[in-house]
């Protein structure tokens, strides 16, 4: 009898397993279909170039001094691209960047993978990005950053001074936060998660909670006329880029902790943009400290303006591009 309980219950286990197994891979196709569907969809937009063997994703227009512009957290180049290049290609090269992990830049050597947490930091993605702007003739541009991607233009004017002609920073992350950035960044960031959680949102997430997160990212404003479209949201849904944003988010902190203490030593022309109903990354824990850390900082309140200034003002965004090219001597 006991003989008996026991295969039943092995069989009983070997049924469940074989049925996460099935689910598992079931889970797994249908988030690679997506992907492809969305790789097809949106394909790159520039040119793919090698950096100490990996792909970079570049986007060049334009003529004039150098601006380089580094999207932030779920981004991609189409943020800016969508219709803020075409504001600033005609007196300036203008270079869009994907950060690693996220459009078509791969993920640095040592991270990645469903159940690697590691993720790069700030001041890694900012000497890639460094390096292909180098590879791209590029020696002393302005550099800004939104978003997440202001803590890489702040790692950016910190680690390689040399090729920094000014900072512009709009709603950049830039000192550290009270409490922690939810539940979701840290299971997606997690190995348990972003083996499990991750491939089912990549499989799953439906057109409406897409939209729905879009909405909430440009609140109290709401997105462009198109720009949903366009912006690749299926790119971001890829389970690696959806690792790599949660990663790179959730660890975030400890980086800013320590680059504040180095924001007195930046020289360079700095313009600071920040919307006064920025929900996402709050005003008065990022930007109106900052302005006091970085020497001659201008800092630019955009009144009612929520977390995407380069859409909601684009006009006050482009004249502190030129005033920070103005300081810099480069107009």
């Amino acid at each position: 009898m006991r003989s008996r309980k026991l295969a039943v219950s092995l069989i009983s286990v070997a049924a469940a397993s074989a049925l996460l197994v099935g689910c598992g891979a079931l889970v797994d196709s249908r988030a690679q279909q997506r992907a492809v569907v969305a790789e097809a969809a949106y394909p790159p937009t520039g040119r793919l170039i090698e950096v100490g063997g990996t792909t970079v994703h570049a986007h060049v227009e334009g003529a004039g001094p150098d601006l380089v512009l580094i999207h932030g957290a779920s981004g991609n180049t189409r943020d800016f691209t969508f219709d803020f290049v075409d504001r600033v290609k005609d007196r300036y090269r203008v270079t869009v960047f994907d950060r690693p992990g996220l459009g078509w830049t791969d993920r640095l050597p040592g991270y990645g993978g469903a159940t690697n947490t590691a993720a790069e930091t700030p001041a890694e993605q900012a000497a890639l990005l460094h390096a292909a702007a180098q590879q791209l003739n590029i020696a002393n541009p302005l550099v800004l950053g939104h978003s997440y991607g202001g803590a890489v233009a702040l790692a950016w004017a910190l680690n390689h001074p040399e090729s920094t002609a000014g900072l512009v920073l709009l709603a950049g992350a830039s000192n550290p936060w009270p409490g922690d950035l939810g539940a979701l960044y840290e299971i997606n960031s997690s190995a348990i998660g972003g083996a499990t959680l991750v491939p089912l949102l990549s499989a799953f997430a439906s057109k409406s909670r897409v939209d729905g997160v879009v909405q909430s990212i440009f609140a109290p404003q709401a997105p462009p006329d198109g720009y949903a479209g366009y912006v690749g949201a299926g790119l971001t849904l890829r389970s690696e880029s959806l690792r790599a944003n949660a990663q790179q988010v959730n660890s975030l902190r400890p980086h800013v902790v320590e680059m504040v203490k180095r924001y007195p030593s930046i020289q360079v022309p700095t313009e600071i943009l920040h919307g006064t109903d920025d929900t996402v990354v709050p005003l008065d824990i990022h930007s109106e400290p900052l302005a006091g850390q970085i020497p001659g900082a201008v800092l630019t309140r955009l009144e009612g303006v929520g977390h995407m200034p380069h859409h909601a003002a684009p006009e006050a965004v482009t004249d502190a591009i030129d005033r920070a090219a103005r300081r810099a001597g480069l107009r």
